[in-house]
């Protein structure tokens, strides 16, 4: 086969500029890892995705263990920027805001976090990043429902109502229906704006 019918036949690359070609790389991440699990995420599985060459992605990160990582920072910090978790307003009609629409515009940024979270299960060494990952998530679920209720918000009630939010992302993820995890928001919100003694 020539040289000239093998450059007919190659995939054009998209070109990704140096500046933003580390998140292009990061998303490409985790559709990888949404639609294979972790065991499918190669250096090549991530160029391909991307549309860029291999180099690139060991450029940029090194190791796999480096993208792995730099994919879960990635996933987390979308996720609690987009989802509204702490919008700082002390509103508890904003909180939470953009949860179910947060899952319909890019499912694969939660699926990557609960594929992480379930090999951690199998690799133990991705536990510390998972750790002081969700770390990020009650802390800022902590901060916004201590602007909420005037009693302020222990560790315990801050599991209690991320445990919630992440169980209605992960049953809209397989079940859909965002108009049932918007029902549930509205729920939640009533219950932690409910004085004390209506619960007893």
């Amino acid at each position: 086969m020539s040289d000239s019918s093998e450059k007919a036949q190659a995939k054009p690359r998209k070109r990704v500029d140096y500046g933003t070609g580390r998140e292009a790389l990061l998303n490409a991440a985790v559709r990888v890892v949404a639609k294979g699990g972790l065991r499918k995420l190669t250096y090549r599985a991530v160029a391909e995705e991307a549309g860029v060459t291999h180099g690139l992605v060991v450029h940029h990160f090194g190791s796999r263990d480096a993208l792995i990582e730099a994919a879960l920072e990635h996933a987390v910090r979308t996720s609690a920027s987009t989802s509204a978790l702490e919008p700082g307003t002390g509103n508890v009609s904003d909180f939470a805001a953009g949860l179910a629409d947060m899952v319909v515009r890019d499912p694969a940024m939660q699926t990557f976090q609960y594929e992480l979270m379930l090999e951690s299960r199998r690799r133990p060494e991705l536990l510390p990043q998972i750790r002081a990952l969700y770390g990020e998530y009650f802390d800022a679920t902590e901060r916004e429902l201590s602007r909420i209720l005037p009693e302020g918000a222990t560790p315990a009630m801050t599991r209690l109502v991320f445990a919630a939010l992440e169980g209605l992302v992960l049953h809209q993820l397989v079940l859909g229906e965002p108009e049932v995890t918007e029902a549930a928001l509205k729920e939640l919100r009533a219950l932690l704006t409910r004085p004390r003694g209506d619960a007893e």
